[in-house]
């Protein structure tokens, strides 16, 4: 048996977990239109047949404009080390933006074998993704040039085939029933913070993060508690709407999906915290989200 790691790598919004999602065709990491959505390093598995890919989703690259956005930027450029082959995820509705320059730049200093991935062809027509190609192909030597649309499944399978020949390794790293690294505890939080994404404006979502305090799993039931976390109390009156309507939304919304995904009841409590520029506090990185140095 081959396998082997692929990284996922790209600016903002691209599609990224969208991508991984569909891949593994099951959810692992939470999707919104907010760019950002991704805030940790996610590991999906792909079995096949006779190989066994280790899918690496990371956040994506922007420029940092605090703590939080320069640990984020070093977990996704972290994920190029030792691994067999890099996916760059590019909008190809959007077109080539400064942010691909930007991450260009420093693949330029790998040697690993980057595939070029055309994200959202769904929206472009042949002569669009004609165009698309050849736009991208004169700024990097890729190993291989694939348009997809993460979204509508389209070449899917097809991008597992060509990232199938890259693997280097003869090990077998997760038994056949593993799709993801994600604990639920991990799950929990992201179902949470994924529905304030949806449902609030564009203010809310780069100040909020949440935060799991509590967490126990029955046999028959999960119980779990989460902090919303948010920078300033004029944000914590959005999360928790009129008569707390906007958070008895995104509690109902959330516990729907972490029923739906791990098959039981769940008890889940949600509370709101003002914790003042916690994006530049470096102990509330590191022991709340883990983003150590």
């Amino acid at each position: 048996m081959r396998s082997g790691f692929v990284s996922i790598v790209g600016r903002p919004n691209t599609g990224k977990s969208t991508l991984i999602n569909a891949i593994i065709n099951e959810k692992i990491a939470i999707v919104s239109n907010v760019a950002g959505t991704t805030r940790n390093t996610i590991q999906g598995v792909y079995h096949g047949d006779d190989f066994q890919i280790v899918f690496v989703d990371t956040p994506g690259i922007a420029r940092a404009t605090d703590k939080l956005g320069k640990k984020l930027n070093k977990e996704s450029y972290d994920s190029l080390d030792d691994i067999d082959a890099i996916l760059f995820v590019v909008d190809a509705a959007g077109g080539l933006g400064k942010g691909d320059k930007m991450i260009l730049e420093t693949l330029r200093k790998t040697n690993t074998p980057v595939i070029l991935v055309l994200n959202k062809i769904d929206k472009l027509t042949k002569e669009g993704i004609f165009k698309a190609i050849t736009k991208y192909k004169d700024l990097y030597d890729f190993q291989e040039i694939i348009p997809v649309s993460a979204l509508k499944h389209i070449n899917i399978n097809e991008l597992i085939d060509i990232t199938k020949n890259y693997l280097s390794d003869l090990v077998k790293y997760y038994d056949d029933d593993v799709t993801s690294s994600n604990d639920p505890k991990f799950m929990v939080t992201e179902l949470v913070r994924e529905k304030i994404l949806n449902l609030t404006n564009d203010e809310v979502p780069h100040s909020i993060t949440c935060v799991l305090q509590n967490y126990h799993e029955k046999s028959s039931l999960i119980e779990a508690q989460v902090d919303i976390i948010v920078s300033r109390d004029s944000l914590k009156k959005i999360i928790i709407g009129k008569q707390g309507s906007m958070l008895k939304e995104i509690g109902t919304q959330a516990r729907r999906d972490i029923e739906k995904m791990y098959k039981k009841p769940c008890y889940l409590e949600l509370y709101v915290k003002t914790i003042k520029n916690w994006r530049n506090k470096d102990s509330f990185l590191i022991d709340n989200l883990g983003l150590g140095e």
